[in-house]
C-alpha cells in the first residue's frame, strides 16, 4: 500500500458543484495530511475502505460536508478502516464536523481505533455524527442493517456551536452496535443554549465535562 504526505494544500470548489471531495484517501497506509484549507460541495477529506495509519492535523474545513470516514459497507467483502487521527481542525458552516457513514447493507467491514481531538465547530449542522443507516432514496438497501463494526472511537476536546439542536448523533447498526465510544471534554451549544444528543445502538462512556449530556449506553 502507498505511503505519502500532503501539506500546505488548498482546495476549493463552488458550493453547487456535486461530489467534489477535497482529498480522498482509500486503500492506503501511512498517509499524513497537514496544514490544509478546504471548501467544497462534498467532504473536505473522505476516508475510504482499506485506510490505516492516517494522520490529519491542522485543517480548516468549510463549506462542505466535513471530514468523513465513509461511506463504507457497500460491498460484502470490504477492507476496514483503522488507526485514524484527526487533530486540531476547525469546521465552519459545514454540514458535518466529524462523521462515520456506512451503508445499511451486509458487510464484513470495520472501523476501529479512531481519535478525533482538539476540534472547533462553528455553526456546524452535525458536529459529531455516526450514521450507519445511509440509504439515499431507499435504493439498494431498504430494510437492511449495516454489517460494518464500529469500535474504539474517541471524541476528545471538541468545542463550539451546532446549527441544529442535536449536536451529537450516534445512529448505529442494530445488527452491530457501536462499542467503546468515548466522549471526553466536549462542549457544544445550540443558539448559546445547551444542545441535545441522540444515541441508537451506541455503547460507551464519557469523562470530564460533556455537553450535551452523554446518551451512550454502558
Amino acid at each position: 500500500m502507498p505511503q505519502c504526505q500532503a501539506s500546505g494544500n488548498k482546495g476549493f470548489a463552488p458550493g453547487n458543484s456535486p461530489n467534489t471531495d477535497g482529498i480522498h484517501v482509500e486503500k492506503s497506509t501511512g498517509v499524513t495530511i497537514t496544514i490544509s484549507r478546504m471548501g467544497t460541495r462534498d467532504d473536505c477529506v473522505s476516508i475510504g475502505p482499506g485506510t490505516s495509519n492516517l494522520w490529519i492535523e491542522t485543517i480548516a474545513c468549510g463549506p462542505g460536508h466535513g471530514i468523513s470516514i465513509g461511506s463504507l459497507g457497500w460491498d460484502l467483502q470490504e477492507p476496514g478502516v483503522q488507526n485514524v487521527t484527526v487533530k486540531s481542525a476547525t469546521f465552519t458552516g459545514t454540514q458535518n464536523g466529524v462523521r462515520v457513514k456506512t451503508w445499511a447493507r451486509p458487510s464484513n467491514g470495520f472501523v476501529k481505533n479512531i481519535l478525533f481531538q482538539h476540534l472547533v465547530m462553528v455553526n456546524v449542522e452535525n458536529p459529531i455524527i455516526i450514521d450507519q443507516n445511509y440509504c439515499p432514496d431507499d435504493h439498494n438497501c431498504p430494510n437492511q442493517v449495516s454489517g460494518v463494526k464500529i469500535s474504539d472511537v474517541i471524541y476528545q476536546d471538541i468545542h463550539g456551536s451546532s446549527a441544529t439542536e442535536t449536536a451529537v448523533k450516534f445512529d448505529c447498526s442494530k445488527g452491530n452496535p457501536c462499542s467503546d465510544i468515548t466522549l471526553e471534554d466536549v462542549k457544544l451549544t445550540y443558539k448559546n443554549e445547551p444542545a441535545h444528543s441522540s444515541c441508537i445502538n451506541a455503547i460507551g462512556k464519557s469523562s470530564g465535562s460533556v455537553e450535551p449530556n452523554s446518551c451512550l449506553s454502558l
